[in-house]
């Protein structure tokens, strides 16, 4: 049952610190008297900002960062906590800790107090006693406020603690809070209360430290050999007011010190001082950093000290697995994977090291099949697409950045950034068989695609520079542009792409839902793209007005193209990497798709070469140089050049890291069936090829747990796969080995194919 939570005041601190610089990190805390045996409890708790509760003396929940990060201004979550055991008859006393978090932070490059001026806290504990009666304690203004030992504190800067200035058993009942503040009460009557349950930041695993520098002794190197996002708890014995500096970093200089410049504004840089015990223990409460490696000042040469890399990310659990002979391609997934639990924390963002951190549309979309190979992203999905819904512009235009407040100053992001609010459910429903996700968000989808058709084109082309003069933000990154961030494939020709896939998508969706009106429009609409699309890209002879290869992968992913001139473009596609001495040059729109359309189309042979390239520029090149996360860039980092543009470069991105999902598909031969989602009707499909010798997948999909395994034996091909109960399969076998489709049932299934080469 949800809880009435609109009495229910807020609480605050009466200090908000300014643009720039933060308030220590208030407490709160109210007594209370439960004067009979308690049957149940349950506390529902929110906050602008972050929070951190107990309840006589001990925590409750495990969650980090709590309620999250939304669209504030019209949406916040809560959260409801079994609290029974947590209580006594007589006397109680709860607590609460605040941070600035996302709703009065830094929050990237827009300084602090973005949403609110300080954090607020609400809660609401509802106790049934024995004898069946109710009793109620909720913030309101008899609770009472503190700063403590965490001087400032923030996601982007880091945290300070003075341990000298703890504030002993705060939050058990007669402590003696004599000396705090009253605090401040308001009410937020527009903000809805969501009490959805999404995926919580958790701490995930922990991670062991090598020390790197034998001296100096008061500045010493770690490595935790894994870039990730989560922070340090550290076991210091030092004198009281020894102050230790703990700054973050993912890479290291030439000379062995600490790589910072990426990091642009952000200090990510943590602080503690010591009150002189025999041991003392720490980890930052509420903020968190992108690392590999840590520099820490200041301890002298008789302290003890150890530390812990504690790793943060949305409790999204890993439900996919990929191995294959070749180690390289092997480090590639393990890549792709930690930069997606890096960058899965409340919202997918971009990076999690410089003071960016936001759920860029482009990098979700692009990636979002791959994920949901990875890990179970179904909730954390839901909970995204509804901020993508609340931050959505009146006009039907969707941000560059979600959730959004004062940052990218643009109505819409255009060309496969705004093309998340249609492409990330769809791929949802696909993967999960989930409908509601449609169900949803139909309305918001439908409004984004009137919003292309009336505002964002012009005879059908996307982005035309008639009526849209910027047109997005372009093949992001690609290495064909001359320099150029945005790469050299027309905007245009991108935006009439991804609206002719928009369209399409858009009447499969009306037709799940049972809107065939709209199913009919869509599929008439999408008919009129296509035409309008070869009228102003595409030469009688089947060459395009761009040369680049994310126009040809463009054209023939999203079947563009009539049939006939389909090799022509397939050919100059391959002509183009073929120049290129088998590199790649595409950027965050065209690489997803690029290995898919050359297996589609004939070059299997090209696509492996191109997977399996170790030189720059490629996927492998980082891999072989000790990368242990996706880079943002191609040329983070080349032997000749050393570090890119310091302003822009991150090494732990995944929008690079779609390529797992045909790691998935073509070279271990795992795929649903979009006619029945979820993997109701699995397709193995493996498609051997360069110098791979065996691969292997699974996954634990909505049926069940489901794998293949294949292997090469001479010029034969042995194949072995799991299908769960309430699924069927079909495998199609590879082109060069004797066989027809085969249908299987659940259960395991082996078979041996021979080569037509025999």
């Amino acid at each position: 049952m949800t809880p009435d939570l609109s009495s229910t005041p807020w609480i605050s601190s009466a200090f908000s610190g300014g643009p720039r610089s933060s308030v220590p990190v208030p407490h709160f805390r109210k007594e209370f008297k439960l004067d009979r045996a308690v049957k149940t409890a349950r506390l529902h708790v929110s906050a602008l900002g972050l929070y951190e509760v107990e309840i006589n003396g001990k925590r409750v929940g495990d969650h980090v960062f709590a309620p999250g990060w939304t669209e504030y201004h019209i949406r916040v979550p809560f959260q409801t906590y079994e609290v029974t055991a947590l209580l006594r008859q007589g006397e109680n006393a709860v607590g609460a800790l605040l941070g600035d978090g996302w709703y009065c932070g830094f929050v990237a490059w827009a300084g602090r107090q973005n949403y609110g001026l300080k954090p607020e806290f609400l809660a609401l504990l509802e106790v049934e006693f024995e004898d069946g009666t109710i009793a109620q304690v909720g913030t309101d203004p008899t609770w009472k406020t503190s700063p403590g030992p965490i001087r400032g504190s923030d996601l982007l800067m880091g945290e300070d603690y003075d341990a000298r200035e703890e504030l002993g058993d705060w939050s058990l009942p007669g402590y003696d809070d004599s000396a705090w503040q009253p605090v401040v009460g308001t009410f937020h009557p527009d903000i809805v209360l969501d009490g959805m349950v999404y995926p919580p930041v958790r701490r995930q695993e922990e991670l062991k430290a090598t020390r790197l520098l034998d001296e100096p002794w008061d500045l010493r190197i770690y490595d935790f050999g894994q870039n990730f996002s989560g922070r340090v708890r550290i076991r210091i014995r030092a004198s009281c007011g020894t102050t230790i500096v703990i700054r973050h970093g993912e890479i290291l200089n030439p000379d062995g010190s600490l790589y910072t410049e990426n990091l642009r504004s952000a200090r990510a840089t943590d602080s503690y001082t010591c009150k002189g015990e025999e041991e003392e223990f720490w980890e930052p409460r509420f903020t968190f950093h992108g690392f590999r490696y840590v520099e820490v000042k200041h301890l002298k040469e008789d302290a003890f000290f150890e530390l812990t890399g504690v790793v943060l990310h949305s409790d999204t659990p890993v439900t996919g697995m990929f191995a294959c002979s070749n180690p390289l391609l092997n480090q590639l997934q393990h890549n792709i994977l930690w930069g997606q639990k890096s960058n899965f924390l409340e919202v997918p963002t971009d990076c999690p090291q410089r003071d960016e951190r936001l759920g860029w549309t482009g990098d979700a979309q692009v990636f979002v099949r791959t994920a949901a190979f990875n890990m179970d992203v179904r909730g954390f999905f839901h909970k995204w697409m509804r901020d993508a819904r609340d931050s959505q512009r009146p006009s039907g235009g969707v941000p560059a950045v979600i959730p959004v407040r004062n940052f990218v100053g643009v109505e819409d992001s255009g060309p496969a950034w705004a093309d998340a609010m249609i492409i990330c459910p769809w791929t949802i429903y696909l993967c999960y068989g989930d409908k509601k996700i449609l169900e949803d968000h139909y309305a918001a989808m439908r409004k984004y695609l009137v919003f292309i058709e009336q505002h964002r084109s012009l005879n059908h082309i996307r982005s035309h520079p008639e009526v849209d003069a910027w047109g997005g933000f372009g093949d992001w990154l690609a290495l064909d542009g001359s320099g150029k961030v945005d790469g050299a494939t027309p905007r245009d020709l991108i935006g009439t792409a991804f609206y002719a896939y928009d369209a399409k998508i858009m009447s499969c969706v009306a037709d799940i839902l049972g809107h065939t009106g709209d199913a009919s429009k869509f599929r008439l609409l999408h008919e009129e793209i296509v035409n309008a699309f070869r009228e102003r890209f595409v030469t009688p002879e089947g060459f395009l007005a761009s040369s680049t290869q994310t126009a040809y992968v463009l054209a023939l992913h999203f079947d563009l193209l009539p049939e006939k001139l389909r090799p022509v473009a397939a050919r100059e596609l391959v002509r183009d990497i073929e120049k290129r001495n088998h590199h790649i040059a595409t950027g965050f729109v065209g690489t997803p798709y690029i290995l898919e359309v050359l297996e589609t189309h004939g070059y299997l042979d090209v696509a492996y070469r191109l997977l399996e390239q170790e030189t720059f520029p490629s996927w492998l090149f980082p891999v072989k140089n000790g990368a242990t996360t996706i880079w943002e860039r191609w040329d983070g980092w080349t032997p000749d050049k050393g570090f890119q543009d310091k302003g822009m470069n991150s090494f732990n991105h995944y929008a690079y890291g779609a390529v797992g999902a045909w790691m998935y598909r073509s070279v271990a031969g795992l795929e649903l069936d979009p006619q029945e989602p979820g993997y109701r009707h699995i397709v193995f499909r493996p498609r051997p090829g360069g110098l791979i010798t065996w691969a292997k997948a699974g996954l634990e999909t909505p049926q069940g747990r489901t794998e293949i395994s294949w292997k090469l034996d001479g010029k034969n091909l042995e194949v072995e796969v799991l299908v769960p109960e309430g699924a069927h399969a079909t495998f199609s076998p590879p082109t060069g080995y004797r066989g027809d489709k085969v249908a299987w049932g659940s259960g395991r299934h082996r078979l041996v194919l021979e080569s037509s080469a025999n």
